[in-house]
Protein backbone atom coordinates (compact mmCIF):
# COMPACT_ATOMS: atom_id res chain seq x y z
CA UNK A 1 0.00 0.00 0.00
CA UNK A 2 0.92 3.42 -0.50
CA UNK A 3 0.14 7.06 0.24
CA UNK A 4 0.64 10.52 -1.61
CA UNK A 5 2.17 13.41 -0.22
CA UNK A 6 3.07 16.77 -1.75
CA UNK A 7 5.87 16.99 -3.74
CA UNK A 8 6.53 20.43 -2.08
CA UNK A 9 6.65 20.25 1.63
CA UNK A 10 5.59 16.85 1.56
CA UNK A 11 2.55 16.94 3.91
CA UNK A 12 0.08 13.47 3.48
CA UNK A 13 -2.25 13.83 0.78
CA UNK A 14 -4.36 10.77 1.04
CA UNK A 15 -4.90 7.37 3.15
CA UNK A 16 -3.02 4.51 2.38
CA UNK A 17 -4.28 2.60 -1.16
CA UNK A 18 -3.77 -0.34 -2.35
CA UNK A 19 -2.80 -0.04 -6.86
CA UNK A 20 -5.52 -1.77 -8.94
CA UNK A 21 -5.58 -1.57 -12.41
CA UNK A 22 -7.10 1.54 -14.38
CA UNK A 23 -11.02 1.17 -15.08
CA UNK A 24 -12.10 1.09 -19.03
CA UNK A 25 -14.63 3.95 -17.97
CA UNK A 26 -11.57 6.04 -16.52
CA UNK A 27 -12.09 9.34 -19.08
CA UNK A 28 -15.74 8.13 -20.30
CA UNK A 29 -17.96 11.23 -21.13
CA UNK A 30 -21.54 9.66 -20.92
CA UNK A 31 -24.63 11.23 -22.57
CA UNK A 32 -25.61 14.93 -21.55
CA UNK A 33 -26.08 15.97 -17.61
CA UNK A 34 -26.28 12.62 -16.40
CA UNK A 35 -24.61 12.39 -12.94
CA UNK A 36 -22.24 9.27 -12.79
CA UNK A 37 -21.25 7.88 -9.59
CA UNK A 38 -17.46 7.82 -7.85
CA UNK A 39 -15.16 5.95 -10.58
CA UNK A 40 -12.66 4.53 -8.11
CA UNK A 41 -13.81 1.95 -4.71
CA UNK A 42 -12.36 3.67 -1.73
CA UNK A 43 -8.86 2.40 -0.33
CA UNK A 44 -7.82 2.46 -4.19
CA UNK A 45 -5.53 3.86 -6.58
CA UNK A 46 -4.69 3.73 -10.80
CA UNK A 47 -2.37 4.97 -12.96
CA UNK A 48 -2.83 6.61 -15.68
CA UNK A 49 0.01 5.48 -18.78
CA UNK A 50 -1.62 7.39 -21.26
CA UNK A 51 -0.19 10.44 -23.01
CA UNK A 52 -3.84 12.18 -23.66
CA UNK A 53 -3.37 14.23 -20.25
CA UNK A 54 -0.26 14.07 -17.74
CA UNK A 55 1.35 10.69 -18.11
CA UNK A 56 1.51 8.48 -15.02
CA UNK A 57 -1.53 10.92 -12.96
CA UNK A 58 -3.03 9.04 -10.51
CA UNK A 59 -7.02 8.57 -10.06
CA UNK A 60 -8.52 8.34 -6.82
CA UNK A 61 -12.04 8.13 -4.59
CA UNK A 62 -12.40 12.15 -3.66
CA UNK A 63 -13.25 10.73 -0.51
CA UNK A 64 -9.74 9.08 -0.40
CA UNK A 65 -8.39 12.72 -0.03
CA UNK A 66 -6.84 14.85 2.51
CA UNK A 67 -4.71 17.64 3.53
CA UNK A 68 -6.20 19.37 0.42
CA UNK A 69 -8.12 22.65 -0.62
CA UNK A 70 -10.13 23.73 -3.15
CA UNK A 71 -8.26 26.36 -5.32
CA UNK A 72 -10.80 30.01 -4.71
CA UNK A 73 -11.95 31.08 -8.05
CA UNK A 74 -10.70 28.34 -10.56
CA UNK A 75 -12.50 28.21 -12.95
CA UNK A 76 -12.93 25.05 -15.37
CA UNK A 77 -12.95 24.97 -19.04
CA UNK A 78 -15.58 23.72 -20.50
CA UNK A 79 -17.81 22.69 -17.36
CA UNK A 80 -21.53 22.53 -16.89
CA UNK A 81 -22.72 21.63 -14.02
CA UNK A 82 -19.50 21.17 -11.58
CA UNK A 83 -15.41 20.64 -12.06
CA UNK A 84 -14.54 19.46 -15.13
CA UNK A 85 -10.69 19.90 -14.74
CA UNK A 86 -10.20 21.19 -18.18
CA UNK A 87 -7.91 24.27 -17.29
CA UNK A 88 -5.58 21.83 -14.72
CA UNK A 89 -5.89 21.48 -11.11
CA UNK A 90 -7.94 23.27 -9.18
CA UNK A 91 -6.83 21.58 -5.58
CA UNK A 92 -4.20 22.41 -3.52
CA UNK A 93 -2.42 21.24 -0.60
CA UNK A 94 -3.83 22.58 2.46
CA UNK A 95 0.11 23.27 3.87
CA UNK A 96 1.97 24.61 0.71
CA UNK A 97 -0.82 25.55 -1.54
CA UNK A 98 0.75 24.08 -4.37
CA UNK A 99 -1.59 22.74 -7.07
CA UNK A 100 -1.79 19.01 -6.83
CA UNK A 101 -4.76 17.43 -8.35
CA UNK A 102 -7.97 18.13 -10.37
CA UNK A 103 -11.27 17.19 -8.66
CA UNK A 104 -13.77 16.05 -11.39
CA UNK A 105 -17.28 16.36 -10.74
CA UNK A 106 -19.34 17.68 -13.81
CA UNK A 107 -22.00 15.59 -15.06
CA UNK A 108 -21.80 13.19 -17.33
CA UNK A 109 -18.01 12.36 -16.22
CA UNK A 110 -17.04 10.07 -13.82
CA UNK A 111 -16.82 11.54 -10.14
CA UNK A 112 -12.83 11.48 -9.52
CA UNK A 113 -9.69 13.24 -8.55
CA UNK A 114 -6.87 12.81 -10.24
CA UNK A 115 -3.10 14.01 -8.80
CA UNK A 116 -1.03 15.60 -10.65
CA UNK A 117 2.14 13.46 -11.40
CA UNK A 118 4.83 16.11 -10.95
CA UNK A 119 2.92 17.74 -7.90
CA UNK A 120 2.92 14.61 -5.50
CA UNK A 121 5.25 11.47 -4.13
CA UNK A 122 4.20 7.74 -3.53
CA UNK A 123 5.43 6.68 -0.57
CA UNK A 124 5.10 3.12 0.56
CA UNK A 125 3.12 2.11 3.69
CA UNK A 126 5.42 -0.05 6.20
CA UNK A 127 4.43 -3.51 6.79
CA UNK A 128 1.42 -3.04 4.59
CA UNK A 129 2.18 -5.27 1.52
CA UNK A 130 -0.36 -6.15 -0.61
CA UNK A 131 -0.14 -9.84 -3.25
CA UNK A 132 -2.53 -9.70 -5.98
CA UNK A 133 -5.39 -12.01 -6.11
CA UNK A 134 -5.16 -15.34 -7.54
CA UNK A 135 -7.14 -15.90 -10.55
CA UNK A 136 -9.33 -18.29 -7.94
CA UNK A 137 -9.26 -15.14 -5.99
CA UNK A 138 -10.65 -13.44 -8.19
CA UNK A 139 -13.81 -15.10 -8.88
CA UNK A 140 -14.94 -16.57 -5.64
CA UNK A 141 -14.08 -12.47 -3.88
CA UNK A 142 -15.03 -10.43 -7.44
CA UNK A 143 -18.41 -8.22 -8.21
CA UNK A 144 -20.48 -8.67 -10.76
CA UNK A 145 -20.92 -5.70 -13.09
CA UNK A 146 -24.63 -5.56 -13.74
CA UNK A 147 -25.26 -4.92 -17.08
CA UNK A 148 -28.35 -2.26 -16.47
CA UNK A 149 -28.80 -0.20 -13.92
CA UNK A 150 -31.02 3.34 -12.36
CA UNK A 151 -29.85 6.81 -13.58
CA UNK A 152 -30.46 10.17 -13.04
CA UNK A 153 -30.36 13.46 -14.79
CA UNK A 154 -28.04 16.24 -12.86
CA UNK A 155 -31.27 18.54 -12.34
CA UNK A 156 -33.53 15.37 -10.88
CA UNK A 157 -34.26 15.60 -7.46
CA UNK A 158 -31.60 12.76 -5.92
CA UNK A 159 -31.35 13.66 -2.97
CA UNK A 160 -34.98 12.70 -2.34
CA UNK A 161 -34.36 9.05 -3.25
CA UNK A 162 -37.47 8.09 -4.70
CA UNK A 163 -37.06 5.97 -7.70
CA UNK A 164 -39.81 7.98 -10.25
CA UNK A 165 -36.27 10.23 -10.32
CA UNK A 166 -34.64 7.37 -12.18
CA UNK A 167 -34.85 5.47 -15.44
CA UNK A 168 -33.23 2.24 -16.20
CA UNK A 169 -30.21 1.75 -18.83
CA UNK A 170 -27.61 -0.46 -19.92
CA UNK A 171 -24.87 0.32 -17.69
CA UNK A 172 -22.26 2.65 -18.81
CA UNK A 173 -19.12 0.76 -17.82
CA UNK A 174 -20.59 -2.29 -19.66
CA UNK A 175 -20.91 0.24 -22.90
CA UNK A 176 -17.00 1.00 -22.16
CA UNK A 177 -15.94 -2.48 -21.92
CA UNK A 178 -17.93 -3.22 -25.19
CA UNK A 179 -16.64 -0.67 -26.76
CA UNK A 180 -12.79 -2.00 -26.18
CA UNK A 181 -14.25 -5.53 -26.89
CA UNK A 182 -15.67 -4.87 -29.98
CA UNK A 183 -12.32 -3.16 -30.72
CA UNK A 184 -10.51 -6.75 -30.32
CA UNK A 185 -13.26 -8.49 -31.81
CA UNK A 186 -13.19 -6.97 -34.96
CA UNK A 187 -9.60 -7.17 -35.13
CA UNK A 188 -9.62 -11.24 -34.58
CA UNK A 189 -12.16 -11.33 -37.05
CA UNK A 190 -9.72 -10.26 -39.87
CA UNK A 191 -12.45 -9.37 -41.73
CA UNK A 192 -14.39 -12.25 -41.57
CA UNK A 193 -18.28 -13.14 -39.66
CA UNK A 194 -17.96 -13.83 -35.87
CA UNK A 195 -20.76 -15.26 -33.89
CA UNK A 196 -20.44 -14.74 -29.62
CA UNK A 197 -22.20 -16.79 -27.64
CA UNK A 198 -26.28 -16.33 -27.24
CA UNK A 199 -27.79 -14.68 -24.55
CA UNK A 200 -26.44 -11.70 -22.98
CA UNK A 201 -23.21 -11.10 -24.88
CA UNK A 202 -25.38 -12.04 -28.22
CA UNK A 203 -27.15 -8.62 -27.22
CA UNK A 204 -23.88 -6.66 -26.61
CA UNK A 205 -22.21 -7.44 -29.58
CA UNK A 206 -24.15 -9.49 -32.39
CA UNK A 207 -26.05 -7.03 -33.83
CA UNK A 208 -22.71 -4.88 -34.25
CA UNK A 209 -21.06 -7.59 -35.84
CA UNK A 210 -23.39 -8.79 -37.54
CA UNK A 211 -23.25 -4.77 -39.01
CA UNK A 212 -19.99 -4.00 -40.09
CA UNK A 213 -18.55 -7.88 -40.58
CA UNK A 214 -19.17 -9.23 -44.05
CA UNK A 215 -21.81 -12.20 -43.88
CA UNK A 216 -20.66 -15.46 -45.18
CA UNK A 217 -20.35 -19.36 -44.15
CA UNK A 218 -17.29 -19.21 -42.80
CA UNK A 219 -18.04 -17.61 -39.33
CA UNK A 220 -15.07 -17.46 -36.52
CA UNK A 221 -16.65 -18.77 -33.31
CA UNK A 222 -15.73 -16.44 -29.92
CA UNK A 223 -16.52 -18.23 -27.15
CA UNK A 224 -16.64 -16.98 -23.08
CA UNK A 225 -12.56 -18.79 -20.81
CA UNK A 226 -11.04 -18.14 -17.71
CA UNK A 227 -10.76 -19.25 -14.39
CA UNK A 228 -13.98 -21.30 -13.16
CA UNK A 229 -14.95 -22.40 -16.55
CA UNK A 230 -14.22 -25.39 -18.65
CA UNK A 231 -11.39 -25.30 -20.93
CA UNK A 232 -12.22 -24.32 -24.24
CA UNK A 233 -11.87 -25.84 -27.56
CA UNK A 234 -8.38 -25.92 -29.14
CA UNK A 235 -10.55 -24.99 -32.38
CA UNK A 236 -11.19 -21.68 -30.74
CA UNK A 237 -10.20 -18.96 -32.26
CA UNK A 238 -11.39 -16.23 -30.25
CA UNK A 239 -12.02 -16.19 -26.37
CA UNK A 240 -13.91 -13.91 -24.27
CA UNK A 241 -11.39 -12.99 -21.33
CA UNK A 242 -11.17 -11.19 -17.88
CA UNK A 243 -8.58 -8.65 -17.11
CA UNK A 244 -7.51 -8.95 -13.33
CA UNK A 245 -9.05 -5.96 -11.36
CA UNK A 246 -5.52 -5.19 -9.79
CA UNK A 247 -2.91 -5.71 -12.22
CA UNK A 248 -4.64 -5.54 -15.61
CA UNK A 249 -3.12 -8.97 -16.87
CA UNK A 250 -5.59 -10.72 -19.61
CA UNK A 251 -6.35 -14.06 -18.35
CA UNK A 252 -4.50 -16.42 -20.64
CA UNK A 253 -5.54 -20.31 -20.67
CA UNK A 254 -2.77 -23.20 -20.87
CA UNK A 255 -3.55 -23.80 -24.55
CA UNK A 256 -3.16 -20.15 -25.61
CA UNK A 257 -5.90 -19.31 -28.06
CA UNK A 258 -4.89 -17.19 -31.36
CA UNK A 259 -6.91 -14.03 -30.02
CA UNK A 260 -7.91 -13.15 -26.44
CA UNK A 261 -10.41 -10.18 -26.12
CA UNK A 262 -10.37 -8.78 -22.65
CA UNK A 263 -13.53 -7.34 -20.42
CA UNK A 264 -13.29 -6.11 -17.37
CA UNK A 265 -13.45 -8.74 -14.40
CA UNK A 266 -16.91 -7.88 -13.66
CA UNK A 267 -18.72 -7.47 -16.82
CA UNK A 268 -17.18 -10.63 -17.40
CA UNK A 269 -17.95 -12.06 -14.19
CA UNK A 270 -21.70 -11.49 -15.55
CA UNK A 271 -21.58 -13.30 -18.59
CA UNK A 272 -20.02 -16.31 -16.73
CA UNK A 273 -21.70 -16.72 -14.22
CA UNK A 274 -25.13 -14.98 -14.73
CA UNK A 275 -26.96 -14.23 -12.13
CA UNK A 276 -30.64 -14.00 -11.13
CA UNK A 277 -32.36 -11.03 -12.01
CA UNK A 278 -31.62 -7.29 -10.22
CA UNK A 279 -34.44 -6.82 -7.66
CA UNK A 280 -36.38 -3.47 -7.77
CA UNK A 281 -37.70 -1.93 -4.29
CA UNK A 282 -41.64 -2.13 -3.95
CA UNK A 283 -43.80 0.18 -1.62
CA UNK A 284 -46.98 0.21 -0.31
CA UNK A 285 -49.09 -3.00 1.03
CA UNK A 286 -50.26 -5.67 -1.05
CA UNK A 287 -53.97 -6.58 -1.51
CA UNK A 288 -55.82 -8.45 1.21
CA UNK A 289 -55.65 -12.10 -0.16
CA UNK A 290 -51.94 -11.82 -1.85
CA UNK A 291 -49.37 -14.18 -0.19
CA UNK A 292 -45.88 -12.12 -0.20
CA UNK A 293 -42.80 -13.94 -0.72
CA UNK A 294 -39.51 -13.00 -0.09
CA UNK A 295 -38.35 -11.66 -3.94
CA UNK A 296 -38.20 -8.11 -5.06
CA UNK A 297 -39.49 -8.19 -8.75
CA UNK A 298 -36.56 -8.00 -11.70
CA UNK A 299 -35.67 -5.05 -12.78
CA UNK A 300 -36.96 -3.47 -15.80
CA UNK A 301 -35.28 -3.74 -18.92
CA UNK A 302 -33.73 -1.04 -20.99
CA UNK A 303 -35.64 0.24 -23.52
CA UNK A 304 -33.34 0.47 -26.35
CA UNK A 305 -30.97 -1.95 -27.99
CA UNK A 306 -27.33 -2.00 -26.52
CA UNK A 307 -24.34 0.62 -27.68
CA UNK A 308 -20.74 0.28 -27.34
CA UNK A 309 -19.16 3.19 -26.45
CA UNK A 310 -18.01 4.81 -29.93
CA UNK A 311 -14.68 6.75 -28.06
CA UNK A 312 -13.87 3.50 -25.75
CA UNK A 313 -14.22 2.00 -29.31
CA UNK A 314 -12.30 4.51 -31.19
CA UNK A 315 -9.63 4.67 -28.34
CA UNK A 316 -8.71 1.21 -28.36
CA UNK A 317 -9.06 0.32 -32.04
CA UNK A 318 -6.39 2.86 -33.32
CA UNK A 319 -3.78 1.32 -30.42
CA UNK A 320 -4.24 -2.18 -32.25
CA UNK A 321 -1.78 -3.40 -35.29
CA UNK A 322 -4.68 -4.78 -37.19
CA UNK A 323 -5.84 -0.99 -37.92
CA UNK A 324 -3.68 -0.61 -40.38
CA UNK A 325 -6.11 -2.94 -42.94
CA UNK A 326 -8.14 -0.66 -45.00
CA UNK A 327 -11.18 -2.47 -43.96
CA UNK A 328 -10.46 -1.32 -40.27
CA UNK A 329 -9.54 1.96 -41.18
CA UNK A 330 -13.09 1.88 -43.19
CA UNK A 331 -14.48 1.46 -39.77
CA UNK A 332 -13.14 4.01 -38.28
CA UNK A 333 -13.87 6.86 -41.14
CA UNK A 334 -17.64 5.91 -40.71
CA UNK A 335 -17.83 5.57 -36.90
CA UNK A 336 -19.68 8.90 -36.61
CA UNK A 337 -22.26 7.32 -39.30
CA UNK A 338 -23.14 4.40 -37.62
CA UNK A 339 -23.10 6.66 -34.30
CA UNK A 340 -26.29 8.32 -35.76
CA UNK A 341 -27.69 5.07 -37.40
CA UNK A 342 -27.30 3.59 -33.20
CA UNK A 343 -25.21 1.06 -33.97
CA UNK A 344 -22.67 2.94 -31.20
Amino acid sequence: MFVFVCAGCGASLTIPLSQVALPVHAHQKYGNGIQLPVLMESGTFAVDPEPSGPPGAVVIAPGDAGGTVLIPNHRGGGYCCGLDGADGPNVACAECGLPVASRIDDCSLWQATWLAPNAVRRLPVDGARVEPLSWSDVVAQGKSTPPYEPLATWGSRMAAGHWSNYWWSWSPQWEAAAGRALAHLLAASEGQPVIVPDGLAGQVFQRTLDTLLPAGPQARRAVLAGPGLPAPSRDVPILLVPSHPQTGKTWTPADPAPHLVPLPSGVWRSLAFPGPDLPVPTSGVLPAGVLRDDFDPPAPRPRRLFRADPDVFRHALVRLPAVRSPWLREILDNLTHHMRTGLF
